[in-house]
């Protein structure tokens, strides 16, 4: 037997054994995991923008136990078991690469895009952006919006065609501030903004989200550093001038280069 199908066939019976004998996993359901499986992902991507490959070892495992606790429960339920689930999984990935299985010819990855989502659709979706679950975070979801969206051709053509627009709803954002408009004018006009930021990301090839973390850690880092550095002056930053707390930011961008 291949290693990793043995490795499979322990964590399956890990699972059962636990379901049987564990008082708090036989308390669980599937609606009590949810919670924690939203938690282990983000642990997932936390560990991936810290590059930390050992992370993402320990954490792809406690999202693997996960799916296969969910599957346990809904064989217990007689609803579906693992088998189901991979075949499920199996089926979708053959019936959505017919460039692999079948005879139709792609180009690059666009076509491949493309014709993925005409496949969904042939599969009964009314919409290309079905697939986009409802609770993820807006900025996660406004990437894949317009990701689906390109799928199918609905996109510009060039970079600059999307900077031109950045900066035209920068512009209508400005101009409501500068006229008074009410909150949810500037708030309306204020997401288009970031709608547009996000567009523009993709056209440069940089992950929104993924570089807003990256700027969420380096703003905690400097801020601690400030923080520990005022503790050693005896000082509160209360009590502190903002030029005082703006020399200490400086020394922070200098000792984290």
């Amino acid at each position: 037997m291949r290693p990793e199908l043995a490795a499979f066939e322990r964590l399956l019976d890990i699972i059962t054994e636990l379901r049987e004998k564990c008082p708090w996993d036989r308390k669980q359901t599937i609606e009590s995991l949810r919670y924690l499986t939203i938690e282990e992902t983000y642990e997932l991507s936390d560990a991936i923008i810290d590059n930390d490959m050992e992370e993402v070892k320990k954490e792809l495992g406690d999202l693997i136990m996960h799916v296969v606790f969910y599957a346990q429960i809904g064989f217990e339920r007689k609803e579906f078991a693992i088998d189901d689930v991979l075949n499920s999984v199996c089926d979708k990935l053959v019936r959505r690469h017919p460039h692999i299985y079948g005879d139709v010819e792609v180009h690059d990855e666009e076509d491949v895009k493309r014709n993925w989502e005409q496949i969904k659709l042939a599969e009964g979706k009314k919409s290309v952006l079905e697939g986009v679950p409802k609770s993820l975070p807006a900025m996660v979801k406004a990437n894949r919006i317009q990701e689906k969206a390109r799928g199918i051709g609905f996109d510009w053509d060039k970079q600059e065609q999307v900077w031109d627009k950045v900066k035209e709803e920068m512009q209508e954002l400005q101009t409501e501030i500068e006229n008074g408009a009410d909150h949810a004018r500037i708030e309306d006009e204020f997401g288009d903004v970031l709608f547009s930021m996000i567009n523009y990301s993709r056209f440069i090839g940089v992950n929104p989200e993924d570089a807003l973390e990256r700027t969420n850690k380096k703003f905690i880092q400097r801020f601690q550093y400030l923080e520990e550095k005022a503790a050693e002056q005896g000082k509160k930053m209360a009590d502190m001038t903002l030029g005082e707390m703006e020399a200490i930011w400086q020394e922070a961008k200098t000792a984290a280069k």
